[in-house]
């Protein structure tokens, strides 16, 4: 099943699922990465595309850093995740985010955070 055709609202509601998933599986406590794997296996065996560590370069003037970011997983080119494990989630994570959206021109993000009770 390709998801290409899905909006971004209708694509966030369908990785939300997966990511509850994933939450409902492994529970909080776990490091960033171990979700942002089991997450990433778990929308590829749903059939979306996705990129993992998707690199955003910086430009300012004449200069270009070509991996200045990298956002944890892509979802079919338009929808950006970005993972924690946290305690809280504050404004630099909220800014982090923000970020990722404007360098790479994206409409909609999603910041989850997996340390959690659900």
């Amino acid at each position: 099943m390709s998801f290409s055709h899905f909006s971004e609202d209708e694509l966030a509601n369908k990785v939300i699922g997966c990511a509850i998933e994933v939450h409902k599986a492994l529970g909080p406590g776990l490091l960033e990465n171990a979700y942002k794997k089991v997450l990433a296996r778990k929308l590829m065996n749903e059939g979306f595309n996705i990129e993992v560590e998707k690199i955003l370069p910086l430009e300012m003037d004449d200069i270009r850093i070509e991996v200045a970011y990298k956002i944890d997983i892509l979802v079919e080119s338009k929808l950006v995740l970005e993972l924690k494990s946290v305690e809280y989630l504050n404004d630099l994570h909220l800014a982090q985010i923000i970020n990722y959206l404007s360098l790479g021109n994206y409409k909609l993000g999603l910041l989850m955070n997996f340390n959690v009770i659900l």
